[in-house]
């Protein structure tokens, strides 16, 4: 039977329901240095980025200078609230148990937050240790960019074009087509939209699943429809 060479999982928005977190400690962060904002706004617009991108893209949009102490605050801010009120995407284990193929988690995220994250929510142990951050490769390799899609394809060595991608992110999304590989769009977070589907699609997500439990007959299914092709 077909089969993956390897399934990878983003994290933020995927596995840990942490983007709302982060786009509310932004967008107050970013408010109060004379950019009103909403923790929406911030989904809409900048979902996937890094923080220090989002800096750079403010700056340049606003013409603005924004001290480089948000940088270390933002960290601060979130952490607090990490701690305090992280939720899991319901469904992860469960999920993972039906899927045979070798699996890996590429993330913007520093390593650090990944697997403070995947602890607090009980999900360490699944994926540990292939845990990879585009942070580790530097600051202008992260998504959109496919660097650390590759850079887990090689590790795990598996060929791109036969990894399939779990992304919430338009720029996850077209992160992991540039480096040739599948991908579902999920929408299951609390940071959703309901134009957040069809913007996942329109990036190039060949399908995109609302429940995690729905993502191994969903996978199943995209390798049959490739066969039959």
């Amino acid at each position: 039977m077909a089969r993956y060479d390897l399934i990878i999982f983003d994290c933020d928005g995927v596995l840990v329901d942490s983007e709302i977190l982060a786009a509310e400690v932004e967008a107050r962060l970013l408010s109060d240095a004379g950019y009103p904002i909403t923790a929406g706004e911030i989904g809409e617009r900048f979902s996937g980025m890094t923080w220090r991108n989002i800096l750079l893209a403010v700056e340049s949009e606003a013409n603005i200078p924004l001290s480089a102490a948000l940088l270390d605050l933002a960290i601060v801010k979130l952490d607090e609230r990490i701690k305090r009120e992280l939720q899991p995407i319901p469904g992860v284990r469960e999920a993972v148990a039906q899927l045979s193929e070798p699996r890996c988690i590429c993330s913007n995220s520093t390593p650090e937050r990944v697997r403070m994250m995947l602890k607090k929510t009980g999900q360490l142990d699944i994926f540990e240790p292939n845990i990879f951050s585009a942070e580790t490769l530097g600051p202008d390799r992260v998504k959109p960019k496919p660097d650390i899609y590759l850079h887990g394809a090689e590790t795990m060595g598996a060929n791109p074009r036969n990894t399939l991608v779990i992304e919430d992110s338009v720029h996850g999304v077209t992160a992991a087509k540039a480096a040739g590989m599948r991908v579902v769009g999920f929408t299951g977070a609390s940071h959703t939209t309901p134009t957040h589907a069809d913007k996942l699609t329109e990036a190039g997500a060949e399908t995109v699943i609302h429940r995690m439990e729905d993502l191994p007959a969903v996978a199943t299914a995209l390798l049959e429809w490739t066969d039959a092709i």
